[in-house]
This record gives C-alpha cells, structure tokens and sequence, in this order.
C-alpha cells in the first residue's frame, strides 16, 4: 500500500465555530486545529476534515492461542491471527502495552496489510479468526470495520480487545461487524478511571450494558488488578455484583497479574493470593465463569459446568487438557449448555506465538 491509502476519511466529527474539529469517535472528543492529531495519535485534522492516518498499517502480526486474548469460552483451543496498530484513546499509567499504544514513532508501523491480504492470510494460516489487538481498535475503526467485513466473506472471525472507550453512534458501527469482544473493565471506580486512565467508568459500563443488550457480539470482561489501586475486597465485591446484575451470571470474568511498567514502576506485581481471592469474590457474587491470568494457576484457568460443577475444560496456561463439551458446547457429564461460541471437536493450538509477514 503507497503512502497515500494509509490516510483516509472519516465520518465521526463535526465543526466547531472557533475553527477547531471536534473528533466525535470517543468521549475524549478531542478539539483540533488544522494538523493537530488527537489524544489517540492516529485521528487528525487535515483538509478541514478529521482523517485516519494509518489505514492498513500495523505494528505486526502474530499468530496467537484464543485463550491468550483471553477468550476462553470462544472457540476454544483455536488460533487467531492477531495485530494492531499505534496509539490509544486512553493514558493508563500502568499500560503493560505501551511501546505500542503510546509510540509515536511511525517506525512502529513497519508492517501493512490490506483487509483482504489479512482475511486470506488467515485463512490460508488456519485461523479461526482475526484479533484486534495490542492497541485499541477503537481508534482504527474504518480499518478495523474492513477487515471485519473482509473476513465474513472468508468465513473468518473477528475479535476486539478493548477498553469499551468508544461513542453511542460509532459503538453500533463497529459492533455491527465483531463477533467477539475482550472488554478491559480497569477497575470499577471512577477515581480510578479520572486518576490513572484520565477516562471514565461510565462510558465503559455503557459499552458493557450495549453489548449485552443490543448485539450478539460473544464478549468476556477483564481486569487487571493492581496492589493498592482496585484490588480491594470492597470494590471488587461491587464490580461483581454490578456484573451479576447487569449482564448476567455467564458472562466469563478474568483477573490477570499486573507487572510495573510504563509509568506505574513503583507498585509491586500482583500476588497469586490477590488473584486468588478476587475469583472468590466473583464466585460468592454468583458468576459462573471466573478466570485467573498471568500466573500459573491451573484450577484458575480451567472452565466449570455452572450445572454439575464437574471440571469440563482443563487449561494449562494455553494448552488444553481434558475437555467435556460435546460439539455444542454441552456439559458431556450433565447436558448443561455452556455460554460461548463452540463448533465441532477443541482446537489444538497450545501455546504456540508465531510471527509471521504478510505481503
């Protein structure tokens, strides 16, 4: 792709009487002057008219495990050809994946890929789906919206990790074409969001309540738990509760490891015990499905029948064990449908990362 497809329009802002636009895409609503690029990098004014400057460009491509994203309850045991991009909607300090969503270097994007290149690529690599990821695809949306569509005709799927950053009219564009979702729920305070995110709660809870009522869009929530920050028992009892009430008993839930990094080198990783005991917590507040992540925790990691309780996917890391579904999803112990996406016998994937070059 020459330099001029990276940069295309978009439809999301409106003109504002001082001269500035205002980018409509996400609830920063970023005010810009001609040449000026918004919070996200990749968003800016050029020609009177707000434009996104890396089409079809990314940071790389790698051929991940389903269950690194994580998705646990979507086609388990399958690969996903995963990629994105540079920039992001949000300033969390504690970013464990900010050499990307924070360059602002297009070095970064030494790659690039077409929609169709990346829908044939992974088909041809066996994937069952394509994974947005790395950054927020929010913020490459017309991208994004492409090779979703790309990949229907390829009969390949597409999953989104995200924050759930994302405005009421654009969030219906770009669910309309995702078949799986991760939602990074950072914590469930809005000092949180305000102080380490500079962002706020209820934009992201919208997001969660919109997909659960509105779309088919399979989707799992995250949170990464971070010592001192949003990792106490009261706060992590209304988070559950909230989920329990609003979205449901089966919506899978993971808890993963915070490392320091970025700009948050003074806290301690994560202890096993925190983890450990925010999967209590979520299991006492009645959800079904309860994950631990970035630690080696075998019991954490593997799925439960919500019907007889008997172990149903054994998780080693990525690498699966024993598995008790039938080829709907059904408990094979008590006939109980499990919540999710299942076809057919598990993938056999494990813990494979595969870079790979496209074009």
């Amino acid at each position: 792709m020459d330099i001029d497809s990276h940069i295309v329009p978009t439809k999301y802002w409106h003109k504002l009487d001082d001269g500035r636009i205002q980018c409509d895409l996400c609830p920063r609503e970023c005010q810009l002057r001609d040449g000026k690029r918004g919070v996200c990098f990749v968003r800016q004014n050029l020609d009177g008219m707000i434009k996104l400057t890396t089409y079809g460009r990314s940071s790389g491509f790698c051929i991940d495990p389903i269950e690194k994203k994580p998705l646990n309850h979507f086609y388990p045991g399958s690969s996903v050809l995963s990629f994105g991009t540079a920039g992001c909607n949000l300033c969390c300090k504690f970013c464990q994946n900010w050499d990307i969503s924070k360059s602002r270097e297009f070095d970064t994007l030494s790659a690039s890929a077409s929609p169709e290149e990346l829908a044939l690529t992974a088909a041809r690599m066996g994937c069952k789906s394509i994974a947005f990821t790395y950054n927020d695809p929010v913020i490459f949306l017309e991208y994004a919206v492409d090779v979703a569509k790309a990949c229907r005709e390829h009969k390949i799927k597409t999953v989104a990790v995200t924050a759930g950053y994302i405005k009421p009219e654009p969030r219906v564009e770009f669910f309309k074409y995702i078949d799986a979702a991760n939602v990074d729920l950072k914590g469930f305070t809005q000092n949180f969001y305000h102080k380490i995110c500079s962002g706020h709660l209820s934009d992201v809870l919208d997001t969660l309540l919109y997909l659960h009522h509105e779309t088919q869009v399979w989707f799992e929530i995250t949170t990464l738990l971070i010592p001192g920050e949003n990792d106490s028992s009261t706060e992590l009892e209304q988070q559950c509760r909230w989920v329990h009430d609003n979205l449901g008993a089966d919506v899978p839930l993971h808890f993963s490891a915070f490392h320091p990094d970025f700009h948050m080198l003074d806290k301690p990783k994560t202890p096993a015990s925190t983890l450990l005991r925010a999967r209590d917590i979520a299991l006492q507040q009645g959800l079904n499905h309860v994950y631990t992540g970035n630690v080696f925790d075998v019991a954490g990691g593997s799925t439960y029948c919500p019907g007889c309780k008997k172990q149903v996917i054994n998780r080693d890391w990525y690498e699966l064990g024993e598995y008790h579904l039938n080829a709907e999803g059904k408990c094979t112990y008590c006939g109980t449908q499990l919540p999710g996406c299942f076809s057919g016998a598990p993938g056999h994937f494990g813990r494979n990362r595969i870079p790979i070059s496209i074009g």
